[in-house]
């Protein structure tokens, strides 16, 4: 798999370099390593590709944190996971969680709705696209959840809880809210619903205000609001 094999090896963006290498000579780091070059070798299709498994964290310095939105596992169709959470590259079919995002959007903010699922534009303004498993086997969701990367996710939620002030943390859904032990909510900020999956949306994802809520926030912490229009 390369890309990760050993700490002289890895490309990632300074900041999170230089908090995070000591992570990659950990044994679970290592084993996780052994594990997706293995999988290559046996010709199973892993998505993002190699180059974007650290791709939220290269488009996101940890010095520019201002906003965190959790995903679970990356997509895993060909072509469309790369390394954002709940975003596509452009031309790929918007997934049907980031369609209700984009009505809470319209909803929350009056913003149209994009007509592309690339929210590169965000992850440049300081929002941390992250998903807690950066890995996936085509067709097979949850298929990389148990191999290591929830440790090195929970670490990456820790250092922005413990290194950054004021930021605004999004988890939506059960997964994503079991991280708010991580996180210090006298200095951050937790918006907390249901999932924007279609399964849960109506359950509270539509309507949370979440978006405004956290550009009030970002204004009255003396930050500069995210301009979610895509």
């Amino acid at each position: 798999m390369g890309g990760f094999v050993s700490k002289r090896e890895v490309q990632l963006e300074a900041s999170w370099k230089a908090v995070l290498l000591d992570e990659f000579e950990q044994p679970y780091m290592r084993s996780l390593s052994s594990f997706l070059r293995e999988e290559k070798k046996q010709g199973k299709e892993i998505f993002p590709p190699n180059p974007l498994i650290f791709n939220a964290l290269n488009l996101t310095p940890l010095t520019e944190v201002k906003v965190v939105i959790l995903g679970q596992d990356p997509y895993h169709g060909p072509g469309q996971a790369h390394g954002l959470s709940f975003s596509v590259p452009q031309g790929v079919a918007i997934p049907p969680s980031l369609q209700n995002i984009y009505k809470e959007l319209q909803r929350d903010l009056n913003i149209p709705i994009a007509e592309h699922g690339c929210l590169e534009h965000w992850a440049r303004q300081g929002v941390l696209l992250l998903n807690t498993t950066l890995t996936v086997e085509q067709a097979k969701a949850g298929s990389h959840a148990k191999q290591g990367w929830q440790r090195f996710t929970d670490r990456i939620i820790e250092l922005v809880n413990q290194q950054r002030e004021h930021v605004v943390f999004m988890l939506w859904g059960a997964h994503a809210r079991s991280k708010a032990d991580l996180l210090d909510t006298r200095k951050h900020l937790l918006l907390t619903s249901a999932h924007p999956s279609p399964l849960s949306a109506y359950r509270g994802f539509l309507g949370n205000g979440h978006f405004s809520k956290c550009n009030k926030f970002l204004l009255q912490t003396g930050q500069t609001s995210i301009d979610w229009q895509l």
